[in-house]
């Protein structure tokens, strides 16, 4: 197997890094439990949403990707948490458009984003990762390991701790693997949603 190559994202590939993140996302447990029962507005996400939040997660945070050669098999989007300004913010425009259209995606998103927002930790500086996923024919050949485990490790060098919410009990072993512990309750979404791990890398 060809050695795995971790990088960082940059501006001039953003319609690459979309239509792989789109296509690695749909089936992800919190995006799929948003999306169920709506292929219209998953249509819409793959087509649009997915490439709008990658155009400013690489403008205003760090996409980092890690793949074979050229290749892109997985795709995370870190944030350098200073305040819990940006997660209220979100969680209040998610509400807003809740409210707007009374459909069920826009609500459970909403869900999502008032959770995250509730639980997320006052602790600052720390490193975020919001999400990350994989294509799912290269799942199991270690690309999410490479990069939590590079980005961890640029994270201790910095002295700065990383955060998390597994949102599976697999992904939650890999990150425990890679340095992460359990630490606060879990998140319990709701409509038979998935319950989120809160998880903390401390260096």
């Amino acid at each position: 197997m060809s050695e795995l190559l971790v990088r960082r994202a940059q501006a001039d590939e953003v319609d690459t890094v979309a239509a792989v993140f789109a296509e690695a996302t749909l089936d992800e447990v919190v995006t799929a439990w948003v999306l169920e029962d709506h292929a219209e507005i998953a249509e819409q996400f793959r087509v649009q949403h997915a490439h709008d939040l990658i155009e400013n997660a690489v403008r205003d945070d760090e996409v980092w990707l890690a793949g074979s050669g050229d290749d892109i098999w997985a795709v995370s989007l870190w944030q350098t948490v200073t305040s819990l300004d940006r997660a209220h913010r979100e969680a209040a425009e998610a509400r807003e458009l809740s409210e707007s259209t009374g459909l069920q995606p826009f609500r459970r998103m909403a869900a999502v984003t008032a959770a995250i927002a509730a639980d997320h930790p006052a602790v600052f500086p720390h490193r975020y990762l919001h999400v990350i996923v994989t294509l799912p024919q290269h799942r199991g050949k270690g690309a999410g390991a490479a990069i939590v485990t590079d980005r961890v490790k640029a994270a201790s060098e910095a002295g700065v701790p990383a955060y998390l919410e597994a949102s599976t009990e697999r992904s939650a072993r890999l990150y425990e693997r890679c340095g992460f512990v359990r630490d606060g309750s879990p998140i319990l979404l709701p409509e038979n949603g998935p319950t989120l791990r809160p998880m903390w890398f401390r260096g």
